[in-house]
């Protein structure tokens, strides 16, 4: 059964993949870039490109997101994937269901620091990554040749909370970044213990290697892995010269000193109700 660590672009969840992959599949919490294939990222290209469809409008492979997610389970283990996508239905094909899902792990993050990440990773101006989190009928989508194969349902930053936080169907556990970066042992022993409890697991809390773990997944330590041996789910420059850093800002990733106040001032207002939600400041 699968377990999803969800989230809106540039929340995190890179961070927290790389820490359970870290945790779950090294032998001493020693983290390496290889380890984030145990943690594979759902919809994308891979699962869709062997498929006879031919998939010729963007929304088109959502129609299989059940079936290989049907596929994935033959394996009858427990697979933690990283996704992007909403908690939706699209043409009424549903995103997943009880069926397919133990449960989800969806992280949050504020959203004024998610503006400049995504200003980054896209190669746009922050007017144009407000705009982006603004837009209720965002997706990512990939094409290859003539077919598009990667098709991910974002729709605006609120409704994607939303979207996951009102689903009732399965057990949700909601963190924030913020509190992964300031109090990281305990944030990820609360997620390690949920994933613990809905899957029934017998193996107890190792707080020895989630220590290791935690030390080898540091941002300093994980950007100079990224500078030295590169990182392939980095996205390419416009030009395709070379790849955009994907850690990038890390901890001075502080809207304070990067936003202008008139956009503070518009984000504040039209995410006021979430920010609220959230202990975020206003």
């Amino acid at each position: 059964m699968i377990i999803w660590l969800a989230s809106y672009p540039k929340s995190g969840n890179t961070w927290l993949r790389s820490l359970l992959s870290s945790y779950y599949f090294s032998t001493n919490g020693e983290f390496n870039f290889e380890l984030l294939k145990k943690i594979d990222q759902f919809p994308s290209v891979n699962y869709f490109e062997n498929d006879k469809d031919l998939y010729l409008k963007p929304e088109d492979t959502a129609k299989k997101w059940l079936d290989k997610q049907v596929e994935i389970n033959k394996e009858k283990k427990l697979l933690l994937f990283k996704t992007h996508n909403a908690m939706c239905k699209i043409n009424g094909n549903r995103f997943t269901d009880p069926k397919n899902t133990l449960g989800g792990i969806y992280i949050v993050r504020d959203p004024r620091n998610i503006i400049t990440s995504l200003a980054n990773h896209y190669q746009i101006s922050i007017d144009e990554a407000f705009e982006f989190m603004k837009d209720s009928k965002r997706a990512i989508i990939q094409k290859k040749g003539n077919r598009y194969l990667g098709f991910t349902a974002l729709f605006s930053w609120d409704f994607h909370i939303d979207s996951w936080l009102n689903y009732q169907n399965f057990p949700i556990l909601v963190i924030r970044y913020e509190d992964l970066q300031s109090n990281t042992f305990q944030t990820l022993k609360k997620v390690i213990s949920f994933i613990k409890d809905i899957s029934k697991s017998k193996n107890n809390f190792d707080r020895s290697k989630a220590k290791e773990t935690i030390k080898s997944c540091e941002f300093e330590k994980l950007k100079k892995m990224e500078e030295k041996k590169g990182f392939n789910e980095a996205a390419f420059k416009k030009d395709k010269s070379e790849r955009i850093k994907f850690f990038n800002l890390g901890i001075e990733n502080n809207y304070k000193n990067l936003l202008n106040s008139n956009l503070i001032s518009q984000m504040n207002e039209l995410y006021k109700p979430k920010l609220l939600k959230f202990n975020y400041d206003l």
